[in-house]
């Protein structure tokens, strides 16, 4: 049968984008159907900040009349200013279990990548480094926590017969609270004694304020990170209103030295373990048990998304046990609250220093994500 690829524009015609989503996943007990609201929001020019710096095409696939795929094309600016200047982006990449299928689409994304002047394309990204990175390779047993990514099995041999090429994994960690190495308690409690550190909890009164200084942090620390790029002010800013509904203030905090934020950790609550049985949907009901199920029940896991160090403590011999004191003092946090276990994601597969600080912490990698690439 032909493959027919439809053109959706990003705000106006999206509903059958979103809708291929439920198609792939149908039958994937893994899958956690995510709320159709905030797709359609991160979809639309007017809702996401993202579209400033941007630019975005959506295509579906279909074959003998049935929907059966969709993936994205992107231009991030920023990342062409900073990074590479002939590099575009695909995303959303899920297909039915048909490898002409993913070939037709990814042509779809790389044609219109070249008739903007680009001459690579990597991903996916849904839609940029600081959403869903990566296609799913190992753990599809485990549903997705909090804004990380699922894949069908197939996907990654999809793209692979299309001719996308690894750039790098991205790697998922499980650590199950409660077991928390000796040396990394000593480590915690040497902080803890020295007069000069803080380690603040982040208040949700404050958040405007706040989130300026976690993502000063965060600029500083993942500067040099392969594809890292900085948030734009209306990004921060959207960012902390998603982050009031959802934050739990105890699991958040900023380290400081001599009243100076150098540090900040930021984990979240699964809200993922809560909304399994939405069907996507956030009507008044679904807003009820959400609330009750955060705040009363609690969920049972959490997703260790921000963690870092400024640059200027790298190196500072005195603060060295810092990065363990703070892995150390989310995971108190967390058994205090009710949390069995968090995920800390992601990280690079080659950033041996943070992969040995979370590997000597007891966590075990048990999910892995791959960015792939191709010259167009």
């Amino acid at each position: 049968m032909a493959i027919e690829i439809r053109e959706h524009k990003p705000g106006e015609d999206i509903d059958d984008f979103i809708r291929a989503g439920r198609v792939v996943f149908e039958g994937d007990p893994a899958w956690v159907p995510p709320l159709n609201m905030d797709i359609h929001d991160r979809l639309t020019p007017a809702k996401n900040p993202f579209f400033e710096r941007g630019e975005v095409a959506l295509f579906t696939a279909w074959k003998d009349g049935r929907l059966v795929g969709r993936v994205s094309a992107t231009i991030d600016q920023d990342h062409l200013r900073l990074h590479e200047p002939d590099m575009g982006f695909f995303g959303f990449f899920d297909t039915i279990d048909d490898d002409a299928v993913g070939a037709a689409l990814l042509d779809a994304a790389k044609a219109w990548l070249v008739r903007r002047g680009m001459t690579r394309m990597r991903g996916p990204l849904s839609l940029n480094m600081n959403e869903e990175v990566g296609v799913l390779v190992e753990g599809f047993e485990h549903p997705p926590a909090i804004l990380m990514g699922h894949s069908r099995s197939w996907q990654g041999r999809v793209a692979e017969n299309a001719g996308l090429e690894k750039a790098k994994d991205l790697l998922a960690w499980r650590f199950d609270v409660g077991n928390i190495p000796k040396r990394a308690i000593r480590a915690w409690e040497n902080v803890k004694q020295l007069p000069e550190v803080r380690l603040r909890t982040v208040r949700k009164r404050d958040m405007e304020r706040e989130l300026d200084i976690i993502m000063r942090i965060f600029n500083d620390a993942w500067c040099e990170n392969w594809g890292w790029v900085p948030a734009t002010a209306a990004e921060v800013k959207k960012t902390g209103e998603d982050l009031k509904l959802i934050l739990d203030e105890d699991m958040a905090f900023i380290a400081e030295v001599d009243e100076k934020p150098v540090a900040m950790c930021i984990a979240l609550p699964n809200v993922n373990e809560v909304i399994r049985d939405f069907d996507g949907k956030l009507g008044p009901v679904q807003v009820a048990k959400l609330l009750w199920r955060l705040k009363v029940k609690r969920p049972k896991s959490g997703r260790l998304m921000m963690l870092g160090i400024a640059n200027e403590l790298r190196g500072v011999k005195k603060y060295g046990g810092l990065s363990h004191a703070m892995y150390v003092e989310i995971a108190k946090r967390g058994e205090a609250l009710g949390y069995e276990w968090g995920e800390l994601s992601w990280t690079l597969e080659d950033n041996a220093p943070v992969n040995l600080g979370i590997r000597s912490m007891g966590a075990k990698v048990y999910k892995r994500y791959r960015v792939y690439e191709m010259a167009l």
